[in-house]
């Protein structure tokens, strides 16, 4: 399967700016209704951007109800999920507890969910399966839709891996093949330290997607351990925060991803057609062999 150049984000859809809190509340007041977001998605799908990497947020549920709708209008238009989606989780283990909170994401029919009342002892032993159910229900929302690649976000990716706790990465990996036929991603803020324990478990060039850029903005364990990966070839890497949430103009930060010849997609936000084209055609030039 070979993944498409340019994917969507949705991190401006819902006020996330990682460097100004002023853009971030413009973003969430500009994008408050759901028609605001399908529009965008509209005019990258018109400019040439068919997938869509977005969060399992409630309101995704809304455009993917509108894709489902019109199919025939936009046939090649595909989801990459990311999840779960963190502050939904967080805010549930804040009013129910952990054990609550993993609990109400469960179908009422599901023995586990009775289980769980035992506690994190009974947690931790049936991971896989406790796993697998909480992927489903954040599915749920995807079904007749394409999802040929299904990401763990970073925060439980790199929980797991500072917990050592591989076999949720494995038991993730394992779920989304066998129930969705679908390849297992990876986002991390920390690809040196991942890419080694995925091989270790047998996954052979991971699909990961981490924080690169020219000023090493939020890439832990610095750009040259980065570097050296991408060349090696070992995964096939996303680049995400090319733009290091805006403090690189756009040809220098695309000038410095689309170097590196082991990348092989960028997943960027934007919110008008005039910066989706511009990154599409930066990166289509930049792209080319004899590129500058």
């Amino acid at each position: 399967m070979t993944m498409p150049r340019l994917l969507m984000g949705d991190n401006q859809f819902f006020g996330i700016n990682h460097a100004s809190e002023e853009k971030a509340r413009s973003l969430a007041i500009r994008f408050q209704r759901i028609e605001s977001i399908i529009r965008v998605l509209e005019v990258a799908y018109a400019e040439g951007v068919r997938t869509f990497m977005c969060t399992t947020h409630e309101r995704i549920s809304e455009v993917c109800d509108y894709f489902r709708t019109n199919r025939a209008r936009y046939p090649d238009f595909q989801f990459y999920p990311c999840m779960p989606y963190a502050h939904k989780y967080a805010n549930a283990a804040t009013e129910l507890g952990m054990i609550g909170a993993l609990r109400s994401f469960l179908p009422e029919e599901n023995p586990l969910k009775a289980a769980l009342k035992g506690g994190v002892a009974v947690a931790r032993k049936d991971i896989a399966t406790l796993g697998g159910l909480l992927i489903d229900a954040e599915m749920k929302m995807f079904h007749d839709l394409p999802t040929p690649v299904i990401f763990l976000q970073n925060a439980a990716t790199d929980f797991l891996l500072g917990m050592g706790l591989d076999v949720g990465l494995l038991a993730f990996a394992n779920h989304v093949r066998e129930r969705y036929g679908a390849e297992p991603g990876f986002i991390t803020m920390n690809l040196p330290m991942l890419l080694p324990r995925l091989e270790k478990l047998g996954i052979e060039r991971p699909i990961i997607c981490a924080n690169i850029n020219k000023i090493e903005f939020r890439m832990c364990g610095g750009r040259l351990a980065y570097e050296e990966i991408i060349a090696q070839d070992r995964c096939r890497t996303i680049a995400m925060s090319v733009f290091a949430s805006g403090a690189l103009p756009a040809e220098e930060a695309l000038t410095y991803v689309c170097q590196q010849p082991g990348i092989e997609s960028i997943v960027f936000g934007a919110s008008s057609r005039a910066h989706i084209a511009q990154t599409r055609d930066l990166v289509e030039r930049l792209s080319q062999p004899n590129a500058a």
